[in-house]
């Protein structure tokens, strides 16, 4: 399961809830869309854009069976988790970290220790400590990343 987004507070008296999406893809949002969190499925019945706070998305939630505020308020700081979504050509965090990294003739870069959001480009941080622009992965082969990048980022 991959962490989507945390219900920030409750909104109004029916049950809606403010999300902050942690996701871009819309099918997270989508009526029928299955979300877990606070230890059971949530469905989401309806959902419209409320903005944007620090660089995520808000969004105005109302899910299957959370009819009221004082329902809605046990949800608040819950972090909602998904299903990994299947879309070709995609990388995804969740099989970056552990990933072989190359360069461009076949060098051994290090191994994927951790992604690191950034507004830019996220940064694939390696075991060694160094840090690469996710931009300059050229290819995704099942767990091991060609980088190519300009003259002396990928130099010890």
């Amino acid at each position: 399961m991959l962490e989507v987004g945390r219900v920030v507070k409750p909104h109004g008296l029916k049950g809606q809830v403010v999300v902050e999406l942690w996701t871009n893809r819309p099918e997270r949002t989508q009526p029928g869309a299955r979300l877990v969190g606070a230890g059971r499925e949530l469905t989401v019945r309806q959902a419209s854009p409320a903005g944007t706070v620090t660089g995520w998305s808000r969004w105005l939630v109302a899910f299957d069976g959370v009819e009221s505020r004082p329902a809605a308020e046990e949800l608040r700081g819950v972090v909602l988790t998904a299903e990994p979504l299947e879309v070709a050509g995609a990388m995804w965090v969740h099989e970056l970290v552990g990933a072989e990294v190359f360069d461009d003739s076949g060098r051994a870069l290090g191994q994927v220790e951790a992604v690191e959001a950034n507004p830019t480009s996220d940064l694939l941080v390696l075991a060694d400590g160094r840090v690469l622009p996710l931009t300059f992965v050229s290819r995704d082969d099942d767990g091991r990343l060609t980088v190519s990048g300009p003259p002396g980022l990928l130099e010890a």
